[in-house]
């Protein structure tokens, strides 16, 4: 089996995309197609369902992934020698944490030549493609279950209920802008802080925090949202903290790689991380 192809054939598992998988590999997204159409046809199998937005693997692909993984990477590792930061580093975590947060910490290091890859989307789809070696290294809210996984704390993010400048209703009766339709991170305030379920569902619902941050700056209603995303605008007064409670609710969050020997990249991106999560 010719490891060209193993090697585009992984590269697309990881990423998610045919497009997405070709800067890493130094080829164009035609070339990508070809030889993941030539794997399939040597292997009698599909390997990915091409969607709108990417692919998605097979079982069989996901299979032929874990088989192959740490013998490719390992290849990779004697090719690159010496230079920890020859093969990208695939990062994964939350929209809004990572772009606030985590890709600043990184800026040294991309310096230095670090090569990033990163992809955003929930904790629990994350961790899957971690253990399905799609990621290196995954910024979580969760904390992994179950073996195979490393999970090293960060820091933890306090949750602060916020309303406009201004603000002089009452919050428990204001509107509510919600980062989902099940209101996950007002519930757990509301249950935490007041010992109650929300009274009503939400007026607004963006699926990114920073855009329930616009939305309450605006004034279509109150949010709450994690203190790192709104220290600024609480500093200036653009914001205000409706509650000043004695025990605000907080969450953990962790950098997670495989429980296996960590590859200087990765391993590089985790301890910087680990030395910056102090400011956070």
């Amino acid at each position: 089996m010719d490891l060209d192809l193993l090697r585009t054939f992984l590269a697309v598992h990881r990423a998610g995309s045919l497009t997405g998988a070709a800067p890493s590999l130094g080829l164009s997204q035609p070339t990508v197609t070809a030889q993941v159409r030539a794997l399939e046809v040597e292997l009698g199998q599909q390997l990915f369902v091409r969607r709108a937005r990417g692919v998605t693997p097979t079982s069989a692909a996901d299979e032929l992934a874990a088989r192959i993984a740490p013998h490719v990477d390992a290849l990779a590792a004697v090719a690159v020698g010496d230079d920890p930061f020859a093969a990208p580093v695939h990062l994964a975590g939350p929209a809004e944490l990572t772009t606030v947060r985590v890709l600043p910490a990184l800026a040294g290091l991309v310096a230095s030549g670090l090569k990033l890859r990163v992809t955003f989307g929930l904790a629990d789809d994350l961790l899957a493609g971690l253990s399905q070696r799609r990621f290196d290294l995954v910024v979580s809210t969760i904390r992994p279950r179950g073996r195979g996984l490393t999970a090293t704390p960060l820091t933890d993010e306090e949750f602060v209920l916020v309303g406009q400048r201004g603000f002089d209703g009452d919050p428990r009766t204001a509107p509510l802008v919600a980062y989902a339709e099940d209101l996950p991170i007002i519930r757990r305030y509301w249950r935490s802080v007041l010992g109650v379920r929300p009274p009503a569902g939400p007026s607004v619902v963006v699926p990114d925090l920073r855009g329930v941050l616009t939305c309450v700056l605006a004034g279509f209603g109150v949010s709450v949202l994690p203190r790192y995303l709104c220290a600024a605008e609480l500093a200036s007064g653009d914001l205000v903290a409706l509650l000043d409670p004695v025990e605000p609710p907080i969450n953990t969050l962790f950098a997670v790689t495989r429980a296996e020997p960590c590859r200087a990249g990765p391993a590089a991106v985790r301890d910087a991380l680990l030395a910056d999560a102090a400011r956070w």
